[in-house]
């Protein structure tokens, strides 16, 4: 009985007429669009409707202002620019821009996170010139350690590059800024690895490179920067500041009135009472300024001695590369302390 109910039923359906809607169609929405159409356009990139072409002063600008660009590419082809037209200006004109206003601008990138961006960064910065960029070594500083204590190994190798170019143009400006002594020295502590006993309780005693850290290479890179900058805080040629005594004790200058020249010389430095901290916010023991090469030394020598005597002794026992690094600083501290250095 079904089969032949559905027969019947399928032979009806030819019959029927099916019900056809007339009337108007039914009505578009409010916002509907007709994308029906095709136009055709013309696009020419770089186009410019200027008569003029932008001065080199203009353009140095505006690559400055795309430094803080999203794009990785935008900001290392800026860096790139710039760092042409330094080396190509001759050397007695003028920055465009002042490296005072340049400067913060730049630091930020010591912690980006692109390797080629920090790359290009590094060449930029050999480019300026070394007598305004001592004056400023305070406000690089801070980049400088948050990138030795980045959780990235490329990025703290390239803030111990950077350190080791100031170290190299102005020496005597880091180790004596407002914390540039001991919170450097920390920062090396934590890179290398050798902490003091408080953080030796949480923190592992091998310093961590990542994968380009398996030949030991940036410990070496590492191991020769804590070098130089051991040399510029507390090596024999760090007494700049000290005045030469003659027989007679009356200092540099001539015989009696012209004693103690120096001392009434207009100073060489822009800020030469930064260290009174007139106008700053207090300071502790870390961010103090140490200018004297005996004051660093009695600071690191109560607080820095013990660790790297003892990282000194693990990096001599790894030998290899590690090994000869670590001989100079080894050097430096003895030639500091005046006694000979055991192993």
């Amino acid at each position: 009985m079904g089969s032949s109910s559905k027969k019947k039923k399928e032979k009806q359906k030819d019959f029927q007429k099916p019900k056809l809607k007339v009337g108007k169609a039914k009505a578009k929405p409010d916002n509907f669009t007709d994308t029906s159409f095709k136009s055709k356009s013309i696009t020419l990139t770089q186009q410019s409707l200027t008569l003029h072409a932008p001065s080199t002063t203009h353009q140095f600008t505006h690559h400055v202002s795309l430094l803080n660009s999203k794009s990785d590419t935008q900001r290392r082809d800026s860096l790139a620019h710039l760092t042409t037209h330094l080396t190509s200006a001759p050397t007695s004109q003028p920055l465009p821009i002042p490296v005072s206003t340049l400067l913060p601008t730049l630091s930020p990138l010591i912690l980006d996170a692109s390797t080629t961006v920090r790359t290009q960064l590094l060449k930029l910065l050999r480019t300026l010139p070394p007598n305004d960029v001592e004056d400023h070594v305070a406000s690089l500083m801070p980049y400088v350690r948050a990138g030795m204590t980045h959780l990235a190994a490329d990025i703290r190798v390239t803030a111990v590059d950077v350190l080791s170019w100031l170290v190299e143009i102005a020496g005597e400006a880091v180790v004596s800024c407002a914390g540039g002594w001991i919170k450097t020295l920390n920062c090396f502590l934590s890179v290398l690895g050798w902490h003091t006993e408080e953080s030796s309780k949480w923190s592992s005693n091998r310093a961590a490179f990542g994968k380009a850290g398996a030949k030991g290479k940036p410990m070496v890179k590492v191991l020769g920067v804590l070098a130089e900058f051991l040399e510029a805080g507390i090596g024999e040629d760090g007494d700049d500041g000290e005045m030469e005594v003659d027989e007679s004790g009356t200092g540099t200058g001539g015989g009696f009135p012209i004693v103690q020249t120096d001392v009434h010389m207009v100073p060489k430095s822009a800020q030469p009472y930064v260290y009174l901290n007139l106008f700053g916010a207090p300071r502790d023991e870390e961010g103090e300024m140490y200018e004297t090469r005996e004051e660093r030394f009695r600071v690191f020598k109560g607080r820095f001695l013990v660790p790297v005597e003892r990282g000194l002794e693990s990096a001599r026992q790894d030998g290899g590369e590690v090994g000869r690094a670590s001989s100079a600083v080894s050097k430096v501290l003895k030639e500091a302390r005046g006694v000979d250095w055991e192993v």
